[in-house]
């Protein structure tokens, strides 16, 4: 069993508090009379259990997996300050809602009520099976331990040139068309090597986008990348000789840089992010 609690703020205080009342809601009676005492929550019994705290929300809202640390009642509130477990990434409301079944939360409005439940599921079998472990970290650039795929996240890998202007905003068009946003590693400057802002811009991406004109070495080291941590990659080139041997196997879109060219290149751009999306 664990404690889910959820509330409609970020996780970014140490200290927190739920009103009494909102304690055992969405809770199995069953389960809640374990935990129970002439009334009133046994919150000694409750603090002994893993917590998932919530936000709330359906979708990337964080939520993250610690222990409430002395619980305790006072004018009618429960207080508490709260340790998160740093073997334990980040998760999203998204995967709980996903799950909501394993997670006996079958009612919507549990996802948008302040509330303290306590839930049968084996919270850590669950993320077992359902997390990606750690991974194993190279060391000419630097991975975050755990993923942390921003979904509406569009990665660019071209060459930083004034000729593919016109070519990146073709690829921007396609990705606002489906509500997404896009970057390239040369708008932002997060780290002091652009190696590592290109890693991070890829490894935060749902989508990569790789164009191999002209067969820019970056981009091909870029598209490894990319398969290796296991996004989706589009492949775009304004000619197939471009396309190294290693990925002629994969689809890509071929396009001209014209105005018709560019055109189609965001239709088929826009088609390929919406199959990936599942739309």
């Amino acid at each position: 069993m664990f404690n889910l609690i959820m509330r409609y703020i970020d996780w970014n205080n140490p200290n927190a508090s739920m009103p009494v009342e909102r304690v055992f809601e969405y809770t199995d009676p069953a389960i809640a009379a374990q935990f129970r005492y002439e009334g009133q929550p046994l919150m000694d019994r409750l603090a002994a259990l893993p917590c998932l705290f919530m936000q709330e929300g359906r979708q990337d809202e964080i939520c993250r997996v610690g222990s409430a640390i002395r619980p305790r009642i006072v004018n009618g509130e429960v207080r508490f300050s709260y340790m998160l477990d740093p073997d334990v990434p980040p998760l999203t409301n998204r995967l709980i809602w996903d799950n909501r079944g394993q997670f006996d939360m079958p009612e919507d409005f549990e996802f948008s009520r302040n509330h303290w439940a306590v839930k049968e599921l084996d919270l850590y079998q669950f993320l077992l099976s359902n997390v990606r472990p750690r991974r194993q970290r190279p060391s000419v650039f630097q991975i975050a331990e755990h993923e942390a795929i921003e979904q509406q996240l569009v990665s660019v890998m071209m060459p930083f040139d004034a000729g593919f202007s016109n070519v990146y905003a073709a690829i921007q068009q396609a990705a606002v068309n489906c509500g997404l946003r896009s970057r390239r590693a040369d708008e932002i400057w997060e780290a002091p090597g652009i190696i590592q802002d290109v890693v991070n811009l890829i490894d935060r991406a749902r989508i990569v986008i790789c164009d191999c004109t002209n067969r820019n070495p970056n981009v091909f080291y870029e598209a490894g990348i990319a398969h290796t941590l296991g996004r989706e990659v589009i492949i775009i080139t304004q000619s197939a000789h471009d396309v190294p041997f290693d990925l002629r196997h994969l689809r890509y879109v071929h396009y001209l840089n014209n105005r018709e060219g560019l055109a189609a290149l965001t239709q088929a751009l826009q088609a390929r992010m919406e199959t990936i999306l599942g739309h």
